[in-house]
């Protein structure tokens, strides 16, 4: 037999971390019969009844890493916040794990991402790096740091969780008391988001931009654009750096880049995702290939699919709704489905509670502007409540 040739059933892949991000790469991993097994420190965790076996476990902890994928073939995660000293030594002992162990060691720190940044000549904010809240407030008093910027914890920050937007003194109470970055805040036009992936033959794809909405409650995405209504120039910059990136990183798989765009034109790195990632959801409708199938295409070493996009979409989070919390119900889901191009995914979350990510919604049509008026309907239509 061909030793390039592929085995239905052979390949074990391992994912750490079975949230919505892993449930939605098992579904892809399904189609092509990979046999696939998933950590997670929650019994009921999303994905736990796609997978061949589940285990329970600490993402963090050593031991429980190293046992749990000793007998796979391919590492991969759904989350960065998993153990790579675990992953290097699998890698050691010649598993392959994407993305590379060196590389998520950078990711998860926001300081040493941005140090990687200016290393590589690569356009991010200006920072600086501080041990505490009292180091930053120092360098206030010192006039080396300066009004307004933003605060990010150095690690373990999602979903705008870790940040802190400080425009002027009355802001200093809510800093965070960790080491972490502080950056100039960008006069924004917009916040875009690039997917790119890659294979070990260095073969390189990336995605048309989505244009990101954060919600000012949460401080997390709560609709998307895509493809994003930025000029060519930018969308066009946008992709290349993305490549860039993803090679300088030396990753396989995906790598999600969201970026700054200022007022005065500048693309800006904001930070990276070596994952699927929420920015891509749409990609499941709107795109031949799914983020998700061209991970698995990536971390196998796979040709890269295509991203061309199929027709246009909005992507808007299914958020728990303020005031609600205990067993889910979904108020409007109905309607929602009687609707041509509204495609509903529910993640499997159990219990609701106030801004908590319960599911996406993507509005798929022949336009941009018709895809956002049916979105602004669905979020008036459906309530996730308790």
């Amino acid at each position: 037999m061909n030793k390039d040739a592929f085995v239905s059933g052979q390949k074990t892949l391992a994912i750490l971390g079975g949230g919505q991000l892993g449930k939605m790469l098992l579904q892809c991993a399904q189609t092509w019969d990979i046999n696939t097994k998933v950590l997670d420190p929650a019994a009921d965790a999303p994905a736990q009844h796609l997978t061949h076996s589940f285990t329970q476990g600490a993402l963090l902890d050593y031991d429980t890493v190293c046992s749990f994928a000793k007998d796979a073939d391919v590492i991969t995660i759904e989350i960065e916040h998993v153990n790579t000293e675990a992953l290097a030594f699998l890698e050691s002992q010649g598993k392959t794990v994407h993305p590379k162990p060196a590389a998520l060691r950078i990711i998860q720190d926001k300081g040493l991402q941005r140090n990687f940044y200016a290393e590589q000549q690569l356009p991010s904010p200006n920072y600086s790096l501080f041990d505490n809240a009292k180091a930053v407030a120092a360098a206030i008093t010192a006039g080396t740091l300066t009004y307004p910027f933003v605060q990010k914890s150095r690690k373990a920050g999602y979903d705008g969780k870790g940040v802190v937007l400080v425009r002027s003194e009355k802001d200093l109470a809510q800093l965070l008391d960790t080491d972490c970055v502080c950056e100039d805040l960008v006069d924004l036009a917009t916040e875009i988001s690039i997917i790119a992936v890659r294979n070990a033959k260095d073969e390189v794809v990336c995605y048309d931009p989505v244009q990101m909405d954060v919600h000012s409650d949460a401080n997390l995405l709560d609709e998307l654009v895509f493809p994003a209504s930025v000029d060519n120039t930018i969308a066009s910059k946008a992709k290349e750096l993305a490549a860039q990136i993803i090679r300088a990183f030396d990753i396989c798989g995906l790598l999600a880049v969201e970026f700054f765009v200022s007022k005065d034109g500048q693309l800006l790195i904001n930070e990276v995702a070596p994952r699927p990632h929420n920015s891509g959801h749409q990609t499941i409708e709107s795109c031949i290939t799914s983020q998700y199938e061209n991970h698995i295409r990536g971390i196998l070493n796979f040709p890269l699919g295509s991203t061309k996009i199929i027709q246009p979409s909005v992507m808007i989070n299914v958020l728990g709704e303020p005031g609600f919390s205990g067993p889910v119900v979904y108020e409007g889901l109905e309607a929602c489905l009687a609707e041509e191009g509204i495609k509903v995914h529910i993640y499997g979350k159990k219990e609701t509670r106030p801004m908590r990510k319960m599911g996406h919604i993507t509005i798929i049509a022949p336009t941009v502007e018709a895809a956002k008026q049916k979105a602004k309907w669905v979020k008036q239509t459906l309530k996730v409540k308790a």
